[in-house]
């Protein structure tokens, strides 16, 4: 699930009790229940739900999460074998699919306005990649179909493995070895490529995002790095608002931070921290608060353009024309100890770890001109064994 400033590890719910709780409801158009929602500014609150769609206030926890006991059966077919994962927006299910007879993954949103909004947006966003990838090439999350349970917007998708976050923390943090690295980002990629053709930015890439295919948890050779793009909640299309924050902090874009405005490359700089994090183990920008992050930035990849700096309407960070930082300040200590050179990481000298170097440092610019763009990085020498194993 998307979360803006933290990552929600999974959590299992129980309760007692076996009766299974059956209700019915009609699949409708996204961009209707979007309008609706916004005619009807209640209509995922508790209260308003009486004016659209029928509420039992007792399925719901205090926090607006829907409870998913295991048997719980939506839309008279889906059937609840337990919780994947959980978060601030709502939590994902195992499901079997009693048409089927497959396993699924049921996005259940919490009930808010904010939340459905997004959740239907994510529907339109999904049933738009379906439709512009019916041959299922790119490496993004499929839906299968989408209800309204009880005022929640419950979204079923394709059943994948433990995200690329939860393979590092059962790996007690393993660096991904380079092998790893490039099958996974060609695949990112070739994504995120089709997206950017698409009009479309994902805008909250992270590890947590980015799925393994197979149930995998403690595998560690290359075989069983197949993976898949989700969370299309904060996707948004070129023509559309874009909102002043976006990206989980850690991968977050300077011009974000600078509230400079935004356009795809955002998804660039976001996968170049991604792919660092896989390299290290860890992430590569620990922050705590923007200004700080800047000063990271700053560590690693050296002083931010004074251009940048001039055109942020945030002044705090400014000074002299120079980023606002105290080289004294106790955080200063933690990024010292935390951050470096981008080079001073490299493991080895080889040829193609300065290869991957040199690919991360065209995805880490600060000008968003001169950025590497998603397609181009597809074709960067880095990436070279697999197109010539393709060609074989």
């Amino acid at each position: 699930m998307g979360n803006d400033e933290s990552n929600a590890d999974p959590n299992s719910e129980t309760k007692s009790g076996g009766s299974m709780h059956r209700t019915q409801n009609q699949t409708q158009d996204p961009s209707e229940a979007v309008s609706h929602l916004q005619t009807k500014s209640s209509l995922c609150d508790a209260d308003g739900l009486k004016d659209s769609l029928r509420t039992d206030v007792h399925s719901d926890t205090e926090d607006g999460h829907l409870k998913c006991p295991a048997g719980l059966i939506l839309k008279q077919r889906y059937q609840v074998v337990s919780t994947l994962g959980a978060g601030a927006s709502g939590k994902v299910m195992e499901c079997v699919d009693g048409q089927k007879g497959e396993r699924v993954a049921v996005k259940v949103v919490k009930k808010s306005d904010t939340l459905c909004a997004a959740a239907l947006s994510e529907v339109s966003v999904l049933q738009e990649i379906n439709s512009l990838d019916d041959d299922n090439r790119f490496a993004c999350v499929r839906m299968l179909d989408w209800f309204q349970h009880e005022g929640h917007v419950c979204i079923v998708m394709e059943l994948l493995g433990p995200s690329t976050f939860d393979f590092l923390r059962q790996n007690h943090f393993l660096p991904f070895s380079l092998q790893q690295i490039r099958l996974v980002a060609f695949q990112i990629f070739r994504a995120i490529s089709f997206l950017h053709r698409n009009n479309l930015t994902h805008t909250d890439l992270k590890p947590e995002n980015i799925l393994l295919v197979g149930s995998e948890k403690t595998q560690t050779g290359p075989s069983c790095f197949n993976v898949k793009v989700v969370d299309f909640g904060s996707a948004t299309f070129d023509h559309q608002h874009h909102e002043t924050l976006v990206s989980t902090r850690h991968y977050r874009a300077p011009e974000v931070i600078l509230g400079l405005g935004w356009n795809q490359s955002c998804d660039v700089w976001s996968l170049g921290c991604v792919l660092m994090e896989y390299y290290l183990g860890r992430t590569l920008f620990p922050s705590h608060d923007s200004k700080e992050h800047l000063a990271m930035m700053e560590k690693v990849l050296g002083p931010i353009p004074s251009g940048l700096l001039q055109r942020t309407r945030n002044q705090q960070f400014v000074k002299n024309q120079q980023l606002n930082w105290d080289e004294l300040s106790s955080s200063n200590e933690f990024i010292r100890k935390h951050c470096q050179p981008l080079t001073t990481y490299m493991r080895t000298n080889s040829e193609e770890e300065q290869q991957l170097f040199d690919l991360l440092s065209c995805m880490l610019e600060y000008d968003v001109s001169r950025r590497i763009t998603v397609e181009e990085a597809v074709w960067h020498r880095f990436f070279s064994p697999l197109r010539k194993l393709k060609q074989t």
